[in-house]
């Protein structure tokens, strides 16, 4: 019977039949009714409802679904049907098919219904094949993940302002190192922007000093590169122009997948914690206090605000070098600490555990 454990809930009429069979058989040399079952591992109630079923000629399940009031009619059964073959190829989907029904006025039937009416009729949709997951490139084997090798850049929007703001971040340290507040998104506010963080980081002298008179502006070149540029593919981004620019200044460039903002989600993150956290800068509507205040904001981020992401230090503590010692030193003072813990609980044992306030004697 192919049968192990507890009997399950339905079984088919076969099994039914083997395991009254061995009842009788066990209750003809003496055994009771109630130890076959137990043995058996199935109710008595069930035995007893099996024999009678037995005894009547209906020991095999009815099929379920009886005669429901709301079935579907036979008309309806029908120009499901005709549904099917005259759109399954345009729709591919059981639901589309269902309001495709109602939208040409000829049958009102719920998805649901579609479903059970093509399976019962074995009729099967061809839905299009899902494209697959892509994955996101990998930075180049030259780039070391450490501060001023990988920076990310992007443009974020401040309506009130009617202004956008291109920020270019250090991925490694997450320092926000520059940005500039523009009506317009073109590859001149990206020359603008990373000019003003390659001067605060002092790279230009390192750029200026790899210019060598023969730099090819069509072609990026990875044996040459001063930093990597990550960003989505944004027309500023992907501009001639701007390819030109940042060839000019030894940077290789990074292009996220299109559509797949995640892969940019160290710039994503710095422009949601900024307008959570300083709400303010949504309500203003005048640019040049717009553009002053985001300089005050970029302060108190880098210098004073714990980042999650590399540990709870600032960035500029990262980006500086300080991170590891601050995040050691958190570490032993923890051990620390414990330690001091332990010694004066050691110290002050009490007999008995103090009374709470809430506490009935």
């Amino acid at each position: 019977m192919g049968l192990s454990g507890r009997v399950p809930a339905r079984v088919d009429q076969a099994t039914k039949a083997g395991l009254l069979e061995l009842l009788e058989q066990a209750a003809g040399q003496g055994w009771t009714v109630r130890a076959c079952c137990g043995v058996l591992q199935v109710s008595e109630l069930r035995i007893y409802r099996w024999l009678g079923r037995r005894a009547a000629g209906e020991l095999q399940d009815q099929p379920p679904g009886g005669s429901p009031v709301h079935g579907l009619l036979d008309w309806e059964v029908a120009e499901v049907v005709r549904l099917f073959e005259e759109w399954g190829e345009t729709d591919r989907s059981h639901r589309k098919l269902a309001h495709r029904g109602s939208y040409l006025e000829r049958v009102w039937v719920s998805p649901a219904s579609v479903r059970r009416v093509l399976a019962r009729e074995g009729l099967r949709l061809r839905p299009l094949p899902r494209p697959g997951r892509s994955v996101r490139q990998p930075f180049p084997d030259w780039v070391t993940y450490q501060p001023r090798s990988i920076w990310i850049y992007d443009t974020t929007h401040f309506t009130r302002a009617g202004v956008a703001a291109t920020v270019v971040e250090d991925l490694v340290s997450r320092k926000w190192l520059a940005e500039v507040v523009s009506a317009e998104e073109t590859s001149t506010q990206l020359e603008v922007v990373f000019t003003e963080a390659l001067e605060r980081e002092g790279l230009l002298e390192l750029i200026g000093a790899r210019h060598d008179g023969l730099v090819d502006t069509s072609v990026d070149d990875p044996s040459r590169p001063v930093l990597l540029a990550v960003s989505d593919n944004g027309p500023q981004m992907t501009s001639g122009s701007t390819r030109e620019f940042m060839a000019l200044c030894a940077i290789h460039q990074h292009f996220g997948r299109p559509g797949t903002p995640t892969d940019q989600a160290w710039i994503e993150s710095l422009f949601g914690h900024v307008k959570a956290e300083w709400p303010h800068l949504l309500a203003i509507r005048d640019p040049a206090v717009l553009r002053a205040e985001l300089a005050v904001v970029r302060e108190r981020y880098n210098g004073v605000r714990l980042h999650a992401g590399i540990g709870y230090v600032t960035p500029n503590d990262e980006h500086e070098g300080r991170g590891p010692a601050i995040r050691k030193a958190r570490q032993a003072g923890l051990e620390q600490a414990r330690l001091q813990r332990l010694a004066w609980h050691r110290q002050h044992r009490q007999p008995e555990p103090p009374e709470e306030p809430g506490d009935v004697g």
